[in-house]
């Protein structure tokens, strides 16, 4: 097949990604001419491992392009995924702006004289109803009574984390493909195919509110693990040992996943899907109190672990923070607890260093590198390297990750905040 993805972003970048590394021929395209560049010399645009490899290699066997125009891009192509972003807006609902765009864009560059319908499968997060009341509309508003017979739309959520995206996307939990009709898309089934994991094929609403349930699903586990060690540790037990008692249980207590007491919850997913949910909620006029602390509890557990830190630190002493992107070996900032922590050390008059080998200031791009510098303008003067890192002369150390496991630091004056013991 020949696939367009339109927006480099994260689920873009691994997207174009995978599906050349599958023999497919794929165009990325991006308002960003920068990212355009980097996909077209074959180097990834986002830190992801794997990631650049495989877009070398997709651009050595004539698999791979990038451009900025919507309508070539889209010339002959079978299917086009849609991975614009869906920021939280003002109020707590997605910003459906960057949808619209690209919907109207889309629309305006398919050909009348399309010998098979053109699939249009959207990976955004997007309230229920979208496809049907917006998406649906849009195409309709351009194409007219041919817009059925030239358009498939799909709703196709993505199950990716951030580091292992390459492998999440080769072994998902599922596959979830929502059409109009709860019936398969060809285009879909090859896409999918020689990927195992149960697939559900289903209409478009039962599809797109399966992200709001997965995160905010995630999201209440860590904040109810983190608020059960918090208890825990003022109580003086060990959080570790309850928790190993809890997740033995795997027939009643579901699973492991996120329910590790340790880091609050972050990146660009788990916050902005409960505020969506929450604002869907309220507009309905349904009582999810659960949903609504969600967030409160997370930016409780920042504060507290952020008081527990200082609470022994004499002023204006060298704090060495390490790990500052959301997870290791990637550079993603948004919503990173870590910024947020790394905010309140200065704001209290502490010296601060930073150690995150993944993070280049001037590679950042996008709403990545608008939050880096709202919410910490001096990022390029914190960051330091390995050997200033591993000098010490610290007063405190504190791990947000895996990557203290590559210094030379002194253990008696490290903290790890990604787990409570």
């Amino acid at each position: 097949m020949k696939v367009a993805v339109l927006g480099l972003g994260y689920v873009g970048c691994t997207a174009v990604a995978c599906i050349a590394s599958q023999g497919h021929t794929v165009v990325g395209v991006d308002v960003s001419e920068s990212k355009v560049a980097l996909v077209n010399d074959g180097v990834s645009p986002i830190k992801e491992p794997g990631i650049d490899e495989m877009l070398a290699k997709a651009k050595a066997s004539n698999l791979l392009s990038a451009s900025t125009n919507v309508e070539a891009a889209l010339t002959d192509c079978d299917l086009a995924i849609v991975c614009v972003g869906t920021p939280s807006g003002v109020d707590g609902s997605h910003n459906m702006s960057y949808i619209v765009q690209v919907t109207r864009q889309i629309a305006a560059s398919v050909s009348q004289g399309r010998t098979r319908p053109l699939s249009v499968a959207y990976r955004s997060t997007m309230r229920p109803g979208t496809m049907d009341q917006m998406i649906a509309p849009i195409f309709s508003s351009v194409l007219g009574s041919q817009a059925a017979e030239q358009v498939e739309l799909v709703y196709n959520p993505e199950f990716l984390r951030e580091a292992t995206a390459v492998h999440d996307y080769f072994h998902p939990p599922k596959i979830v493909v929502g059409t109009k009709d709860g019936k398969p898309n060809a285009a879909m089934e090859a896409l999918h195919h020689g990927i195992e994991a149960p697939v559900f094929v289903v209409p478009f609403r039962e599809a797109e509110i399966t992200k709001f349930v997965d995160n905010s699903w995630h999201a209440v586990k860590v904040a109810f693990a983190n608020e059960v060690g918090r208890v825990c540790q003022s109580l003086g037990i060990s959080a570790s040992t309850v928790h190993e008692i809890f997740v033995s249980d795997t027939k009643l207590n579901i699973s492991a996943y996120y329910m590790r007491p340790g880091g609050a919850f972050g990146g660009s997913c788990l916050p902005k899907d409960v505020r969506a949910l929450q604002y869907i909620s309220a507009d309905l006029g349904a009582n999810t109190p659960l949903v609504d602390s969600l967030l409160r509890s997370n930016e409780a557990h920042k504060h507290y672990q952020f008081m527990r830190i200082a609470e022994d630190l004499a002023p204006g002493s060298r704090v060495l923070l390490v790990g500052l992107a959301f997870k290791a070996e990637t550079d993603d900032l948004r919503e990173s607890p870590a910024v947020d922590l790394a905010r309140k050390i200065l704001d209290s008059g502490h010296r601060l260093e930073i150690y995150d080998p993944s993070l280049t200031p001037e590679k950042l791009v996008g709403q990545n590198l608008g939050y880096a510098y709202a919410y910490l303008p001096t990022i390029d003067s914190l960051l330091v390297d390995k050997a200033r890192a591993d000098a010490g002369g610290y007063d405190l150390i504190i791990a947000t990750n895996k990557l203290i496991n590559s210094l030379q630091v002194d253990p008696s004056k490290t903290v790890d905040v990604s787990a409570i013991p």
